[in-house]
């Protein structure tokens, strides 16, 4: 539990904790296209007195403290993308307790709760007691943005880093602490087409890629951890009287398991292979691949999970569930780092247009982002 100074300063400004969140989560912030945001997030931190905060080239708005040298740091991230496409303000309201925005509860309520953390650290000029610590607004972690952010953070600091922590989604009683490795392609068919009439018996593209999606439907599952995949999109043809000579689906598998991933790799290639034939090509273009985890250091990750346990029934009351989950924590796991994903809000609707967070619960996600950075101060 933080000390009583730092739980008067976060009742003192839950309000202000509140505001921001108003603020910041009608910025649209697609994957790929977080500028906006990032801007924010930086000219933010500066005005609340933040030294040396910086934007990289990976859209990643990082904040270091004692961070010089090449000494070991600990990192604390929340990512700044939302799936939502939107180049105009997301559109927010408030009813009945809740605030409605696309990608309020992922991620953006997280973010306002780490920015709060790391206004509190610069404006009480708090250094680490062992180590560097480095606070990131990171970028690209949802869907193609293939944890852009966070590989871009891992190359830099990688082999400094003792421990990840992310705040991410909307919690529902669980924490991500093992990675589900996922594999993402664009598949794309084409034919020669042509009229449906003149010339009827053509290939048809999208006829094709139909019969490519029920064979790929056909594989038996690993038994080894969960396994699953999806076709997420289809489009192509041109009209109803037209023998369609294009056709693309989005394609994806996902396992906690390397080696069923391996599995659902090869099954995946073989198939595709076998669809491909000189009257209907095929072209394979992968999209994103998140690696699945290895071996961690067992007491440093047992101890990272006792911290979000006492946090949890500290500030909300409850235990917490430890789960594998698809993450920034994917890359720090995959390369034997101690990584854990918790989240500092209640909510439902993640990913859809009526996504929404409970505000009684942001404060204590407040509470609990605190006391899983301060004990390194």
């Amino acid at each position: 539990m933080p000390e009583q100074r730092v739980l008067a300063y976060i009742e003192e400004h839950r309000q202000e904790a509140l505001d921001l969140l108003l603020r910041l989560a009608v910025l649209p912030a697609f994957s790929g296209r977080e500028e906006g945001r990032a801007a924010f997030c930086k000219d933010w931190l500066q005005a609340q007195g933040a030294q040396g905060v910086y934007i990289d080239e990976a859209l990643n708005v990082v904040f270091p403290i004692n961070c010089e040298g090449e000494g070991p740091i600990r990192v604390f991230m929340a990512h700044s993308d939302v799936v939502f496409p939107d180049d105009q303000p997301l559109p927010l309201r408030q009813e009945d307790g809740k605030i409605f925005c696309p990608g309020i509860g992922d991620n953006s309520a997280n973010v306002v709760a780490l920015l709060m953390a790391m206004k509190y650290l610069a404006q009480m000029g708090l250094s680490p007691t062992d180590g560097g610590v480095l606070l990131v607004i990171n970028s690209g972690e949802e869907g193609l943005g293939n944890l852009k952010g966070c590989r871009a953070l891992m190359e830099r600091y990688g082999r400094r880093v003792r421990e990840l922590v992310t705040f991410d989604s909307m919690d529902q009683g669980y924490a991500v602490n093992r990675a589900v490795g996922s594999m993402r392609y664009r598949v794309s068919v084409k034919t020669a087409g042509g009229h449906s009439f003149n010339a009827f018996g053509n290939k048809n593209a999208i006829t094709h890629l139909a019969e490519l999606i029920c064979a790929l439907d056909k594989v038996v599952l690993p038994k080894e951890g969960k396994t699953t995949y999806n076709v997420g999109r289809v489009t192509g043809g041109t009209s109803v009287n037209t023998i369609a000579e294009d056709a693309e689906m989005l394609y994806e598998f996902r396992s906690d398991s390397a080696e069923s991933l391996a599995y659902m790799k090869d099954f995946f290639e073989r198939t595709v292979k076998a669809f491909d034939l000189p009257s209907a090509r095929l072209t394979v273009t992968p999209l994103g691949e998140r690696p699945c985890g290895v071996k961690v250091d067992e007491g440093v990750q047992g101890a990272l999970e006792k911290r979000a346990e006492a946090a949890y029934l500290a500030h909300y009351g409850r235990e917490v569930s430890f789960v594998p989950g698809s993450t920034d924590c994917n890359i720090p796991l995959s390369m034997g780092i101690p990584a854990l994903c918790v989240g500092c809000c209640q909510g439902k609707g993640a990913h859809t247009r009526e996504e929404y967070v409970e505000i009684d619960s942001l404060l204590p996600g407040l509470c609990l982002c605190f006391e899983m950075i301060l004990p390194f101060f």
